[in-house]
């Protein structure tokens, strides 16, 4: 990630021989930035990635799979036995997720056996990777907001409690998130140096980006409208930015060659060269999506699925989880702060400094996206990274100018006192939320989530079946009608019936809800024992019962 100038060798073939108002954009924080060596570099960014990765992998099987986990696991489970996935539009998101985890579970059963292949810390290391790598795209993006912005943006994102935690969750959100931000800096860098791979990456991750959620549409829509924002806002505001690089950069030059205008398509080529790129960048798009929805081109009725599933998902998003529109911003107010409040600091920072527009744009996508979530009545927590990374790369902006205030010892301090104080913020807690609390439903991550002491329930039915000397041979009534994500948890036990109501059953081990006691303790008749009850989630809770001679050997 040089400090050097941004112009490229492409741009001087496209014949572009003066200073635009986009280059001066692109290196404005640059140049305020100190000046450090790529080893300096290094030393700086490298402990922020090693801590987000730390934290995200510490302990990852200690949190029980979640319901939502747990039905993912189920679908990865079949494609990884069996070799099939089937997209359904009407009940879940897209297909990436499975696939990618059957890559690392592939792998895992490569090398630890075929039967040590799915396990819940191997599933969970997708989201892990993906969040570590929103991390790392946050660094790349070290011209557009200034080393100190960067770096405070990355930390910020590092130690965010939620993001943490839905890295930590085998759900699509913390890879949706990345080929978001993924479609942005690379569209950045093919701006800025015309070279069309970058294009192609752009194209790439917002076709993963629709191969995983529907609401990719949401976001898209989103950095439309906030790209159209800073556009017109930079002409309203008549070009600062480009007077204060011409005072910065190059005193020597007149103002009217620093406010030239090179042709809009000549620095990519021209017009046939671009149309033709961006011919091929479409191509991929629809290659991708019809790629991940066909089953690899085995389940063509994917395909229309995925058209159908915004018809599906409109009416998901009016109909459950209903919450106040004010919701996300109580719940960003009690985990996420300060990163909020950077975040919002950043965004009126970028519009009265009019310096730089990519800064118009993150905070017009920050503020976007929690307005387009919070108008529509259906909120889940683990939404909330889709708005916290941009708050906290304009966040970081934030940090940055107060740094470069006055490019005095007091700037400096003032600056990282208040990054110490979010991070110590954020890290407390994470480690509380993550570690302590991560059952505890007054928290708002914590979402209808599984109770640790399921965990030891799964524990007795292994104990159990370790003492019938049938192993995972053994047989198993359920017929509670809430049970995931036990389907995962028993996903080696072939004789586990997952009937969902009362039925007749012989086998040693049944379990049930709480509720139907009354019907167990009947039906059962006084042939098995009530070993004890589980919470599964809040107004939740499960019992086990077991034949007497089992319970009593």
């Amino acid at each position: 990630m040089s400090t050097g100038s941004t112009k490229s060798l492409d741009r001087k073939k496209a014949g572009s021989q003066e200073t635009t108002q986009a280059q001066a954009e692109t290196s404005l924080a640059e140049l305020d930035a100190p000046e450090i060596s790529p080893l300096a570099w290094r030393i700086a960014s490298l402990p922020i990635l090693a801590g987000a990765a730390f934290i995200r992998l510490y302990e990852l099987g200690l949190v029980p799979m979640h319901h939502d986990e747990g039905v993912n696991g189920f679908f990865l489970t079949t494609l990884y036995r069996k070799g099939v996935y089937h997209y359904d539009p009407a009940n879940y998101h897209g297909p990436t997720l499975y696939y990618f985890a059957l890559a690392i579970t592939k792998l895992n059963g490569f090398l630890f056996g075929e039967a040590a292949g799915l396990n819940t810390i191997a599933v969970r290391l997708v989201p892990v990777i993906f969040g570590v790598a929103t991390v790392w795209l946050v660094l790349t993006l070290r011209r557009n907001i200034g080393t100190i912005g960067a770096l405070a943006a990355a930390a910020l994102i590092a130690l965010s409690p939620g993001h943490i935690y839905i890295s930590r969750y085998f759900i699509h959100e913390a890879h949706f998130v990345f080929f978001t931000l993924g479609i942005i800096v690379a569209a950045l860098r093919y701006y800025e140096t015309a070279d069309p791979v970058y294009l192609l990456l752009s194209s790439l991750s917002a076709a993963l980006l629709f191969a995983t959620k529907e609401t990719a549409i949401i976001s898209v829509g989103v950095l439309l409208l906030a790209l159209a924002v800073a556009q017109v806002y930079m002409r309203l505001t008549n070009g600062r930015a480009s007077v204060t690089w011409e005072k910065k950069a190059s005193k020597k030059k007149s103002k009217k060659r620093s406010m030239q205008k090179e042709e809009p398509l000549a620095r990519f080529g021209g017009l046939t060269n671009f149309l033709f790129w961006s011919s091929i960048a479409l191509a991929l798009f629809v290659f991708v999506n019809i790629l991940f929805y066909s089953s690899f081109f085995t389940y063509w009725q994917g395909v229309g699925g995925a058209i159908e599933s915004l018809q599906v998902w409109a009416k998901t998003g009016t109909n459950e989880h209903a919450h106040p529109w004010n919701t996300y911003l109580k719940w960003l107010l009690q985990e996420e702060a300060p990163v909020l409040l950077l975040g919002a600091a950043g965004a009126v920072t970028a519009l009265i400094r009019q310096r730089n527009r990519f800064t118009v744009f993150v905070g017009a996508w920050a503020f976007g996206i929690l307005a387009a979530y919070s108008l529509i009545p259906y909120k889940t927590p683990w939404l909330m990274i889709n708005f916290t990374v941009p708050l906290a790369i304009i966040g970081g902006y934030a940090i940055n100018e107060i740094y470069n205030f006055d490019k005095s010892l007091k700037s400096h301090f003032v600056a990282i006192a208040i990054v110490a104080a979010a991070l110590i913020i954020s890290g407390t807690q994470s480690v509380i939320l993550n570690f302590y609390n991560y059952d505890d439903d007054r928290y708002p991550y914590v979402y209808a989530h599984t109770q640790r002491r399921f965990l030891d329930m799964v524990q007795e039915i292994e104990r159990l079946s370790g003492r019938a000397g049938t192993g995972t041979q053994t047989g198993i009534t359920i017929t509670s009608p809430d049970y995931w994500p036990l389907p995962w948890y028993l996903r080696n036990y072939e004789r586990a019936g997952f009937f969902g109501h009362m039925t007749t059953t012989d086998e040693p081990l049944v379990l049930g809800s709480i509720e139907q006691i009354p019907e167990l303790d009947s039906m059962l008749d006084g042939r098995y024992q009530l070993v004890d009850s589980y919470p599964l989630r809040p107004g939740v809770t499960l019992v086990l019962y077991a034949k007497k001679e089992l319970v009593g050997q």
